[in-house]
């Protein structure tokens, strides 16, 4: 790999992980059928998770281009969900 390599997987780690789970937190808070208390910590406990699995798959991936594109594409759809399950 090289050093432009390692630096992208690094920030899709860091960056895309905490983006993954931040949007993973809210999108659950809002659309679990549940008291909103339990579903915001189910939420946050569903974000470390996909934070840590985030960062394994940055550096396993085959590509950098790989890495972004798997952490970016669930980012999306939970933002569709986050966006869908708000009170109008």
């Amino acid at each position: 790999m090289t050093p432009l390599s390692i630096t992208s997987r690094t920030l899709a780690a860091a960056l895309g992980g905490y983006g993954l789970g931040a949007l993973a937190a809210m999108a659950l808070a809002v659309t679990l059928p549940m008291a909103r208390d339990q579903a915001v910590i189910i939420g946050i406990m569903v974000s470390f998770l996909l934070c840590s699995g985030a960062a394994i798959w940055a550096f396993s991936a085959r590509s950098a281009w790989r890495a972004w594109a798997g952490i970016l594409a669930p980012s999306l759809l939970l933002g569709g969900v986050y966006l869908w399950g708000l009170p109008a």
